[in-house]
């Protein structure tokens, strides 16, 4: 036997109710893992809120193996929700970078034993420069906890695992614990969408909390638009120059008047009316839906999604068309 086949089980002892049932083992156990943490969240959850929201620089998160990966999320997320924050290896730490820590900054230190060699090991410095530290561990009894300005506790019954070695049911509670105290201090910090928005600047997120209606809208001659005076062709011409599937009917003043589509069209010629003849003021859509410049393009967006409509038209406070989109801009900007 193959050291790559020694532990392959022959195909006929796979069968699905075997994989589904340890599927929702694993969920059984990680979920009471989780609701075990509510007495978790207690006076030493609130002293390391107030620890975290009083630290005048920045809150550095270490960890050794999954505790350290959980770490590195735990980091990412208090930056991305206004709590700056990175994650220093405990074993860089001892060669180095533990001169990336400050007397004002606050150390969350992260080991289910709470015994890790690595993060003990650095404990001495931390403490001698007088940094603050905050520990989650498994063992309210080990030597980081006793150490430690706050504990949390994130220990579990069991591991999902079925031989009680890789970290999974802790590193579950550990990282909802992490986040537990992120979404409390965004809470404590009056972090909005648009603070969100400026750490995101990149990707869907970025685009949707900070694109305004102004960084989509087509201006100046790209605006499909007609008089009232002209008739149906004419503005069918316009729609068809300017490829948005829709016209603005303006007075001389630029103020709008209504709005023509290609619905609009379907529907005058299933009435038979005369295109020739016609002037658009007949057949347009007055008080037409209408949106500001610098409304973010995603509040747009469900204004065309709740009306069903697909195009817009931006005006100014006075009336006056200073610029159209549609679906197809919006998709193309990433908003949808």
């Amino acid at each position: 036997m193959t050291e790559s086949t020694r532990h392959r089980p022959d195909d006929s002892a796979l069968a699905a109710s075997d994989f589904i049932a340890q599927g929702q083992r694993v969920l059984d156990i990680e979920k009471a893992a989780i609701d075990g943490l509510y007495q978790s969240i207690d006076r030493s959850f609130h002293n390391a809120c107030q620890q975290l929201i009083r630290c005048q620089g920045r809150v550095v998160v270490t960890g050794m193996g999954k505790s350290g990966h959980i770490g590195g999320k735990i980091a990412a997320t208090l930056a991305s929700t206004g709590t700056p924050a990175f994650f220093v290896h405990p074993g860089e730490a001892s060669h180095g970078d533990l001169g990336m820590i400050t007397a004002q900054d606050t150390v969350i230190a992260i080991s289910n034993s709470g015994e890790t060699h690595e993060v003990l090991s650095i404990l001495p410095v931390i403490k001698r420069l007088g940094v603050p530290l905050i520990a989650m561990t498994g063992k309210p009894e080990s030597t980081l906890a006793t150490l430690a300005d706050v504990h949390l506790y994130v220990g579990v019954a069991e591991e999902a695992c079925p031989l009680g070695l890789a970290p999974t049911a802790s590193t579950t509670a550990t990282l909802v614990m992490g986040d537990a105290l992120a979404v409390a201090l965004l809470h404590a910090r009056g972090f909005t969408a648009d603070d969100f928005a400026l750490s995101h600047p990149g990707g869907s997120l970025g685009r949707r909390l900070l694109l305004r209606v102004s960084d989509v809208m087509h201006t100046g001659d790209r605006i499909p638009k007609v008089r009232e005076s002209a008739i149906i062709t004419e503005a069918l011409l316009e729609i068809s120059r300017k490829g948005l599937g829709m016209t603005t009917i303006v007075d001389d003043k630029d103020q709008l008047l209504g709005i023509f589509t290609d619905g609009d069209l379907r529907r005058i010629l299933d009435q038979r009316v005369d295109i020739h003849h016609t002037p658009i003021s007949a057949t347009m859509t007055r008080h037409c839906t209408t949106t500001s410049p610098e409304t973010l393009a995603a509040e747009a967006l469900k204004v065309m999604e709740s009306k069903k409509i697909n195009g817009l038209i931006a005006v100014n406070k006075t009336q006056q068309v200073v610029g159209v989109f549609n679906m197809h801009d919006l998709l193309r900007a990433g908003v949808l």
